[in-house]
């Protein structure tokens, strides 16, 4: 079953290995394939990645749109040491997106790893506010 993607002008979007830039109208792209596809919306790019967690959903971009996606697991997993050291409750985010990369289901990966971003913002807001720790996780750094 094809994907049908709305792109607004100018508009990119990543296909297999290439970016698509739309022109200036709004077009419809009917995309049949197993290749990589990736909406301006959903691309991180490194100068964006400024979080622990963002670095996370950045190599696993690289590793799902990679012909070669082993070339970037140890760096991933270099990521997701320290993370979990310094913050242990994000474990089940990890967890759950380590599955979905060991079974080879990479969008959903990094779909994952928006909701372990969306984790690591809350961790942030409620250390700035000084409210302590969240989910009840004694060992989470107050500061970050």
């Amino acid at each position: 079953m094809a994907l049908k993607v709305e792109l607004k002008p100018g508009e990119k979007i990543i296909i297999g290995d290439c970016v698509v830039t739309n022109h200036d109208q709004r077009t419809r792209l009917m995309i049949d394939g197993q290749a990589p596809i990736l909406r301006e919306k959903d691309i991180l790019t490194p100068q964006r990645a400024d979080t622990p967690a963002k670095r996370i959903y950045l190599a696993i971009q690289l590793m799902y749109t990679s012909k070669e996606p082993r070339t970037y697991h140890e760096h991933y997993f270099s990521l997701v040491r320290d993370i979990t050291s310094a913050a242990p409750s994000v474990w089940p985010h990890i967890e759950t997106i380590n599955n979905h990369i060991l079974t080879g289901e990479m969008y959903k990966a990094l779909k994952d790893a928006k909701k372990l971003i969306a984790y690591e913002q809350e961790l942030l807001e409620d250390a700035k506010r000084g409210t302590g720790l969240r989910r009840g996780s004694e060992t989470d750094r107050k500061s970050a």
